[in-house]
């Protein structure tokens, strides 16, 4: 057996032997193979869930102990027990072993090595069925907890950004063709809404994790006087999981849990692509700070975007764990069944990859260098004005297809002769316009203005508009809404 980074004294030399300490061995006429042992094992990956077991194990004690189920004495047993555990999964001194195959028999073999048969008598009422269900939302609640802190960081970055560039002008593209005016504050905002529906979502999903199932036991619940809603109490749960069946089978917030992951790393890969584009000397809207990136092997002068586009790539393993999950679930009968132990390595690289790449996302957006000339400059390539033409010759009584088929024949004239729509003089615009009966004749010395760039721009000065007043306010508004979330 190789030895796992995580705990260095997880190797051969600590597994005990197979028979006496295996829970159901009295079964069974063999031992299990070793192979199967490996290929069933679950301790190397659910070990993360060691404070989860305990404190879950612990409430449950303590609900015996209340209704009278447990005595007094065997509780202060587990109690002191427990606490040592910990202390030993603190300072890397527990010996995970392969043959107890899972967190919860390690510790449960490791308590009744400590304390005898009040260790042994900690299982009353409760299945691993319920536990490892009560200890996979208790390790999932925190998770979220911290990835709704990691949002509201990666916002703020944003913000940052965005108010320093609230009137920046670069083009707004669709199609991946110059469309209109916008400011690379109003751009980043879109990345800070789509953030703030992460949030919601990430929120949204907690109230669902957040329900007790442990008393369900194995499947059918408990035949002892347990008192499930002081358990739900202690451990911080909103609700009890209802009916006994679904609550050790149910796996719904896990995949809502990846679902709301996958939509926030396709976020952040979309973000990607556009730094990756940004990037490039071809565009040079932005660089990114050097500890983001890599040169290369061959060439001396590249800086690759490596950051950018590891997360583009991290997104499709994300998206690769939902789909997993939900092809884990889809024909699974009731109740629990062992399949569902496959439900936690997708889970718990999900969380890791959406931890890390927040962490480092908010870090790098917080670095960006942008370069305002390359971006105005951008706007005098692709007629970034033409519906401002447009929009305001229908202002001047034009009907719009009118004015639209105007200025369509504008950008022709303009482009014969190698400029950019905004770059014709007054005169010129008029003898573009004249094919369109009515159009030449409404154009004013006022048309200049209101096809420049500050004039498009501020001319959307409505709520989610591209106004540098506008993107200023909506950054207020934006930072309110922070600050509640920080209070709440």
């Amino acid at each position: 057996m190789g030895r796992d980074p995580e705990h260095p004294a997880m190797t051969t030399q600590h597994i005990p032997p197979l028979e006496p300490t295996k829970t159901w061995s009295g079964r069974f006429s063999e031992p299990v193979s070793e192979l199967v042992k490996r290929y069933t094992a679950s301790v190397f990956f659910d070990h993360r869930m060691a404070a989860q077991d305990i404190r879950g194990s612990l409430a449950h004690a303590r609900m015996l102990a209340r209704q009278g189920i447990l005595s007094g004495e065997d509780l202060a047993d587990i109690e002191r027990g427990m606490a040592q555990i910990a202390d030993e999964i603190a300072r890397g001194a527990f010996q995970w072993s392969l043959d107890d195959e899972d967190v919860h028999l390690n510790i449960e073999k490791r308590l009744t090595a400590l304390v005898g048969d009040a260790g042994k008598r900690l299982h009353t009422g409760r299945s691993r069925n319920d536990q490892v269900a009560t200890d996979i939302r208790l390790w999932l609640r925190e998770t979220i907890d911290q990835i709704l802190r990691l949002i509201t960081a990666f916002q703020r970055r944003l913000l940052d950004v965005a108010e320093a560039h609230a009137d920046t002008p670069m083009p707004g593209f669709t199609h991946l063709q110059v469309a209109q005016p916008v400011t690379f504050g109003h751009h980043l905002l879109a990345y800070y809404e789509m953030a703030r529906r992460d949030f919601e979502r990430f929120t949204d999903c907690r109230r669902r994790v957040n329900r007790l199932p442990l008393g369900a036991a194995a499947l059918a619940g408990a035949s002892y006087p347990i008192d499930r809603v002081s358990v739900a109490s202690e451990l911080g749960f909103d609700e009890l999981c209802r009916n006994s069946l679904d609550a050790v089978s149910d796996r719904d917030f896990a995949i809502e849990f990846c679902a709301a992951g996958a939509l926030l790393m396709t976020h952040l890969s979309r973000l990607s692509e556009e730094l990756i584009l940004w990037m490039s000397p071809r565009v040079g809207f932005i660089d990114l700070a050097d500890r983001f990136c890599t040169g290369s092997s061959i060439m001396p002068q590249k800086k690759n975007p490596d950051v950018p586009e590891l997360v583009r790539g991290k997104t499709g393993r994300v998206n690769g764990h939902l789909v997993a999950l939900l092809t884990l679930m889809k024909g699974q009968p009731l109740a629990y069944n062992k399949d569902n132990q496959e439900d936690k390595e997708p889970l718990f690289d999900t969380t890791d990859t959406v931890i890390d790449t927040l962490r480092i996302y908010a870090d790098m957006i917080g670095g960006i260098q942008v370069n305002p000339g390359n971006m105005r400059a951008a706007l005098a390539q692709g007629h970034a004005t033409a519906t401002d033409l447009a929009d305001y010759l229908v202002k001047k009584g034009l009907p719009f297809r009118d004015a639209h088929e105007a200025v369509a024949l504008a950008v022709r004239a303009a482009e014969e002769r190698g400029l950019d729509l905004s770059r014709l003089s007054l005169d010129e615009l008029r003898a573009a316009l004249a094919k369109v009966p009515g159009a030449a004749e409404r154009l004013a010395e006022d048309a200049l203005a209101a096809i420049s760039i500050e004039g498009s721009l501020g001319a959307r000065a409505h709520i989610g508009g591209t106004a540098p007043d506008a993107v200023r306010a909506a950054i207020a508004q934006a930072r309110d809404e922070l600050n509640a979330q920080k209070e709440a």
